[in-house]
């Protein structure tokens, strides 16, 4: 018994050493070429097949694992080097030294990206023969991992890692013609750190470890028992440069730690800018929202901005007056919160946000009331008030153009209640469109069509269903928010959950008018027949539960042109809108959104423990034009004309809180325009990568010419 005890010890503690050397990432997927498919029991079974590759150069030691289906894929890619894709259902798996960009000892390990020497002088390419004839080369030093230029220490060499360099004016001097690499050293005490300091470099006070307040997460004792994560003492649980914590600020989820044995730490980012408040008390002095636009709709120039309107309300000047970006704010004592505008001709604004004691329904009731409408005048109106309870209008077909049933009628479908005996008030006379059971999708009836009992009707809102315009304003939870926000219910209604046909949610898409939607092309792998998939909207929840809830099938799949990452699906029927059911309007043909433009992206995408499983979340970031996007130090030069990036710089947040296919919309004029389809990104939430998204207003004829031929 105690052998076996023994045996069982050893292969755990085998399998949890295999995984020790990997990152796990969430919902991560590459596809590269070659790969190696295995079917397997673990994760750690997997791990094992990576370390042990043989049918290709497993360089970067990075594996795929699908839990569902027991399926792993080892590759020789990781997320420096390939593009990250959205997968729920999978996970990446990267070893841990082919992540590093600092040296342990004399760095005869760093696998790091480094191609510069101290000096600042390039790289050359290993295996290149000018401007230096090398003497160590791939072919000699086979097992040193001679990459690219990428600088390496293949003899242990005491002065770390080195290249050759590209400077030709040195080729002849023996002396010169390389040089060693500038690469911080990996402090171990930064990994296991078992100190007492328990404040940030701002002097905020760490959350304990086992508490979910303020903040949620999943670095737990239990999740993480070998990491020391003892009280609220600042840790590194997960390999960051440095110890850190959670904070005690329910404004600042994380920040990094002053151990000084770490060496240099990174200067704290940009305080985090709250959830948005709904409303301002007062004059609006104390109004710390994320509101940024007037109340007619022109965005806000930033208060550290002179441009296109000189001033003196900087930060520098009002430092107790919150200016951070280019929110609403009231510092100098005004009505209410306000801002000076991007329009040239428009100086300033008060800004688009209501009193917090202006509640509906407050005001005297005038002294002379106008008299209510005649009920001949309502019976007129073809059109109804929210879900159309009251709705006395003519309309007597439904959403798919079939005849409806008189309400007295029994044929062809016979029916015990919803009849002018059993609802008398409910104008069930003839066979018009009602809503006598309240039913929060509107009006319907039923049908002529033996094969169909009931339907929903079309019936117009009579405030006017507008794309873009939700009838439930959105938070605009904008900023360095980890992980986004829950989204208030139904206030991003374009936003649809793309589904398997046992209705497993995988990706998202854009609702863009009654009949199609918009998604991303490679969330359609899986197959090429519509009757693959399922299509839910209404729904604020991953499980669907809502009485809101609309489901279609998919008629028709059309995948954009070769080489992007854009699709319509065609819904069997139309979608029935309403206040939660509604499209985003689509751009002008070739748009370019203006760099720092305000946009958000939603979806029941990855939450890495922040809390919010299950529901819709959303989180906002300014658009970083192209010509910067593609800089080296960003995403060099992978961003395509029909593509779009944006981001925080510093990281944090991106649409790893979103889902593949999920919209990007961005906010202009009092309305939310589709930018932007979620698309791919290097890494997660990472600083220096912002999420890539496919650029709809160069699609808008192959959109608009898809929908008029199918």
């Amino acid at each position: 018994m105690e052998v076996h005890k023994a045996v069982l010890l050893l292969c755990l503690f085998r399998f949890t050493d295999v995984l020790e050397a990997y990152i796990k990432t969430d919902g991560a997927w590459i596809v590269k070429l070659p790969r190696s498919q295995y079917t397997v029991k673990t994760v750690e079974d997997c791990a094992v097949k990576c370390n042990i590759e043989t049918s290709f150069t497993c360089r970067y030691k990075s594996f795929l694992y699908i839990e569902k289906d027991q399926d792993c894929v080892t590759l020789p890619a990781n997320s420096k080097t390939d593009q990250i894709l959205r997968r729920m259902s999978a996970a990446l798996y990267e070893k841990k030294e082919y992540l590093l960009e600092c040296v342990n000892g004399i760095g005869t390990d760093y696998r790091g990206t480094k191609s510069k020497t101290k000096s600042g002088k390039t790289c050359q390419r290993w295996e290149e023969k000018f401007p230096h004839v090398p003497n160590i080369t791939p072919k000699t030093h086979p097992k040193a991992d001679l990459e690219s230029n990428f600088c390496r220490n293949p003899e242990g060499d005491k002065g770390g890692p080195w290249c050759y360099t590209t400077d030709q004016e040195k080729r002849w001097d023996p002396s010169i013609r390389w040089e060693s690499c500038s690469i911080p050293r990996c402090s171990k005490q930064c990994s296991s750190y078992r100190g007492t300091i328990a404040v940030t470099v701002s002097g905020k006070t760490c959350q304990e470890w086992s508490s979910q307040s303020p903040h949620k997460h999943s670095n737990t004792p239990e999740n993480y028992p070998c990491k020391g994560l003892d009280k609220n003492y600042c840790r590194n649980p997960d390999n960051e440069r440095s110890p850190w914590c959670h904070t005690t600020d329910p404004e600042t989820r994380w920040e990094y730690c002053s151990v000084p044995s770490c060496g240099d730490q990174p200067i704290p980012g940009e305080p985090v800018i709250p959830e948005g408040e709904e409303c301002y008390e007062g004059d609006g002095s104390s109004y710390r929202g994320a509101m940024s636009e007037t109340i007619s709709g022109k965005k806000c120039q930033f208060w550290t901005s002179m441009e296109p309107h000189q001033h003196s309300k900087t930060p520098q000047n009002f430092p107790a007056a919150d200016l951070r970006r280019n929110l609403c704010r009231n510092p100098d004592g005004d009505q209410a919160p306000w801002c000076y505008t991007t329009d040239p001709t428009v100086r300033w604004e008060y800004c688009n946000i209501e009193r917090c004691d202006s509640k509906p329904g407050t005001q005297e009731p005038p002294t002379n009331p106008e008299p209510a409408a005649s009920p001949s005048t309502s019976q007129e109106t073809d059109c109804k008030v929210g879900n159309g309870a009251t709705y006395r209008g003519p309309t007597s077909t439904t959403i798919m153009g079939v005849t409806c049933q008189a309400w007295s009628s029994m044929t062809p479908h016979p029916h015990l209640s919803f009849n002018p005996e059993t609802h008398p008030d409910k104008g069930l006379e003839s066979n018009q469109c009602r809503n006598p059971d309240n039913d929060v999708n509107g009006p319907w009836c039923y049908t002529t069509d033996p094969n169909k009992k009931w339907d929903y009707c079309q019936i117009p809102d009579c405030d006017g269903l507008k794309c873009g315009q939700p009838a439930v304003k959105p938070k605009r939870c904008f900023g360095r928010i980890v992980g986004g926000c829950i989204s208030k219910a139904h206030s991003w209604p374009w936003q649809i959950s793309l589904r398997t046909r046992g209705k497993i949610h995988f990706c998202g898409g854009t609702l863009i008018n009654a009949h199609w939607v918009l998604t991303a092309a490679h969330c359609l792998e899986r197959s090429e027949s519509p009757s693959a998939y399922k299509i839910l909207l209404g729904i604020h929840t991953e499980r669907a539960t809502e009485s809101s809830k609309q489901e279609r099938d998919v008629s028709k799949i059309i995948k954009g042109p070769a080489g992007t990452d854009i699709a319509l699906l065609k819904l069997d029927r139309p979608a029935l809108l309403n206040d939660k059911v509604l499209p985003a309007c689509l751009p002008d043909k070739d748009y370019i959104v203006p760099s720092d433009t305000e946009c958000y992206v939603t979806g029941w995408g990855e939450t890495e423990g922040t809390g919010g499983e299950g529901f819709l979340k959303e989180t906002g970031f300014p658009v970083i034009e192209n010509k910067v996007c593609n800089r080296p130090s960003f995403l060099n030069g992978l961003v395509k004309e029909h593509q779009m990036c944006a981001g925080n710089i510093e990281g944090g947040t991106d649409s790893c809180e979103g889902d593949s296919g999920g919209p990007l919309v961005c906010f202009s004029q009092n309305t939310f325009v589709l930018q932007g389809v979620t698309s791919w990104g290097l890494g997660c939430a990472k600083a220096m990568k912002p999420g890539v998204y496919t650029r709809v207003s160069k699609f808008i004829n192959w959109i608009e010419q898809s929908m008029k031929e199918n």
